[in-house]
């Protein structure tokens, strides 16, 4: 868990140390003897084809850690998962970028890693939605897809020959991302999982968990969009100042979405501050908890929300040992 630079009051220094003291106690009683730190030995109890995998050595006949973190099993793999780790990119991963380059037939992202991704032209899906050969037009009218800062949503593709790590945008819900708001969070806080992509219908918002540590949260945007567009240029009688009009309406993002948006991005500062693993349910319930507290959005990020949410952290780790005993 991180320092907090924050100016408690008696009471709430208190209170804050008393959950912490708990949270590493529930921490500790649920890893109990699977956290290793270097050089433990890993109890293996003589079995026959174990595999040894990241994070482990083997000396004199035993297994240890070369790694600070926990014990994981996979059949007869094996391995040390660290707590905070670097992003290491895999196949498959939905990550969120930001375009730092136009190239010939490539766009080159920063996506929180060692190196910068590449999204080539053809493994992006066109504004037309129709599948060809990539031209020498589209090759000049890449500006109009992607520029310099746009942030953008794809999924990793692989590693090439060359080192490179290239992404695909293949599908309608990659893409531009527009009306709000990029976060960076450490990577280790966002674990992979089936869903990355959120529709938060309460709040009219998209939240998107970037395996790389990068967080989207913005207006929610439908997909047929396009459409509406086509068809408004198939009624001839429609006039231009209505076209005008109804453009600046879909460019236009009401306050209370505004608020909406603002509201889960200080949750997930906070959750991310406080070194919690980043989760939908966890970043909504912080929300929610903030609206129903009458917590204003520019006070949660102030010392006794954080007390707050430290404690009910606390409640939430309690009820779920309870559970599982």
């Amino acid at each position: 868990m991180r320092d907090l630079q924050l100016s408690l009051n008696q009471t709430q220094r208190v209170r804050l140390q008393a959950a912490l003291q708990q949270l590493q106690d529930l921490a500790s009683q649920a890893a109990g003897s699977s956290s290793v730190t270097i050089a433990d030995t890993i109890p293996v109890n003589n079995e026959d084809g174990i595999l040894k995998g990241h994070g482990t050595s083997e000396l004199d006949g035993q297994v240890v850690a070369t790694l600070c973190g926990v014990v994981e099993r996979v059949n007869k793999l094996v391995y040390v998962r660290a707590l905070r780790a670097r992003y290491k990119p895999e196949v498959g991963d939905i990550i969120v970028g930001r375009v730092i380059e136009i190239a010939p037939k490539r766009w080159r992202l920063e996506i929180n890693f060692s190196q910068d991704a590449v999204l080539m032209l053809s493994s992006m899906n066109l504004p037309d939605g129709i599948q060809r050969r990539r031209t020498a037009v589209d090759e000049l009218n890449m500006r109009t897809i992607f520029e310099e800062n746009d942030v953008v949503c794809a999924e990793v593709r692989g590693f090439q020959h060359d080192g490179s790590l290239h992404l695909q945008a293949r599908s309608q819900k990659y893409g531009k991302l527009e009306r709000g708001q990029l976060l960076t969070v450490p990577a280790y806080l966002v674990k992979r999982r089936k869903q990355h992509f959120h529709h938060l219908e309460q709040y009219c918002v998209d939240l998107i968990l970037g395996c790389n540590g990068f967080i989207w949260v913005g207006e929610h945007l439908e997909t047929g969009e396009n459409n509406m567009l086509e068809d408004r240029e198939k009624r001839p009688e429609t006039s231009k100042s209505n076209m005008i009009h109804e453009e600046q309406e879909q460019t236009f993002t009401p306050l209370e979405v505004r608020q909406h948006i603002c509201r889960i991005a200080n949750a997930v500062r906070l959750l991310a501050a406080l070194g919690f693993i980043l989760t939908v349910e966890s970043i909504v319930d912080t929300a929610e908890a903030s609206a129903s507290s009458n917590i204003e959005i520019k006070d949660m990020l102030g010392p006794e929300f954080y007390v707050q949410t430290v404690e009910r952290e606390v409640q939430r780790r309690i009820l779920l040992s309870r559970k599982r005993v």
